[in-house]
């Protein structure tokens, strides 16, 4: 599977029912000057062999995974900073919160993580990019 996916981009598996992950993936879409991420819903037959070769227990996580092929893939507030990184400009500045222990950023992080759906909702089906987005996504 890995042989198949592109090179030179940055892969964000995202839950794809969350809109709250819906909308993290448009908003890194449109600032997303260098065309660096590609994205792949964690829920589609893609999402899961990537998350199986990577030996990764979703049960057990829940999260995005930010995934450089091989590179080891990031997972939690790591993922999140490695995305506002890669973004640049302004965005770097949450390059900061690097100094925050991870076990601290980690707890805020599953804390949203866990009422994500609660706050913000979810789908009922993973959302199909249109034909303008289609390239960006795995």
């Amino acid at each position: 599977m890995q042989a198949d996916l592109p090179k030179n981009k940055i892969i964000i598996l995202f839950d794809g029912v969350c809109n709250f992950c819906n909308s993290s993936v448009q908003f890194i879409i449109k600032h997303d000057q260098k065309d660096r991420f590609r994205f792949v819903p964690i829920q589609s037959k893609i999402g899961k062999e990537i998350i199986h070769d990577l030996g990764i227990d979703i049960t057990k996580i829940d999260s995005i995974i930010v995934y450089e092929p091989g590179n080891t893939p990031y997972l939690k507030s790591a993922a999140a900073l490695k995305i506002a990184m890669e973004l640049g400009s302004i965005f770097k500045i949450a390059a900061l919160t690097s100094i925050v222990p991870v076990t601290i950023r980690d707890f805020f992080y599953d804390f949203l993580a866990r009422n994500r759906y609660k706050w913000f909702g979810q789908k009922a089906d993973c959302m199909i990019p249109g034909p303008e987005l289609r390239s960006k996504f795995l």
